[in-house]
């Protein structure tokens, strides 16, 4: 449990470094991007841990670095389709408003 740990705090921080550096930050809260690199670090730890790695001699680092790089990449996918997303909604909204 302790890795499970390690795991999920590397995530939030990784989660949390994401959505700073995003210049579109402002469209989506802080905590969406540390949610969902938390879920799939989380849920790539079961994963490994069930499928046995936490437990192979040579493999062991697996569950502790794997998950944390699939979930930034899982928070840095969600910011970028949510940071496109939005904006383009917002700038159509706004076309909207004017034209009124």
């Amino acid at each position: 449990m302790l890795s499970l740990s390690i795991v999920v705090l590397a995530a939030v921080a990784a989660g949390f470094l994401v959505w700073a550096n995003d210049r579109r930050h402002a469209k989506y809260g802080a905590a969406l991007p540390a949610g969902v690199a938390v879920a799939a670090a989380s849920v790539a730890w079961i994963i490994l841990i069930a499928a046995g790695f936490g437990y192979l001699p040579g493999l062991t680092w697996l569950p502790w670095v794997l998950p944390v790089l699939l979930g930034t990449c899982a928070a840095l996918a969600v910011v970028i389709y949510l940071g496109r997303t939005r904006a383009r909604q917002d700038t159509e909204r706004l076309t909207a408003a004017l034209r009124l």
